[in-house]
């Protein structure tokens, strides 16, 4: 069953995202994850809970392959140029 990690970002350095999202991609990509949108333009609809900045959306082929990128060594060494570039929320959604 796919999975789909979901992050939110607001960013407070971009040129420093820049470099997260260079190395992030290619690591993503190795453990299959598929990109379907990155920061693309947004219609809020509802937005009682929650209203989202900067939208990225990736899809694995499950929970467990998105949760080994996240927790692999080379993602964890990359991490602190998007913390120290960005406020971000992210969450593993399992699909259908």
């Amino acid at each position: 069953m796919p999975a789909y990690l979901i992050v939110d970002t607001l960013l407070d350095d971009a040129e420093l995202y820049e470099e997260y999202k260079s190395k992030a991609k290619p690591l993503i990509e190795k453990f299959g994850g598929e990109y379907l949108a990155r920061g693309g333009r947004m219609t809020l609809r509802e937005t009682d809970l929650w209203s989202p900045t900067r939208l990225v959306l990736i899809r694995f082929a499950d929970v467990k392959a998105a949760n080994r990128c996240l927790d692999s060594f080379e993602y964890q060494q990359i991490l602190p140029l998007s913390k120290r570039s960005a406020r971000r929320t992210a969450i593993v959604l399992e699909g259908l």
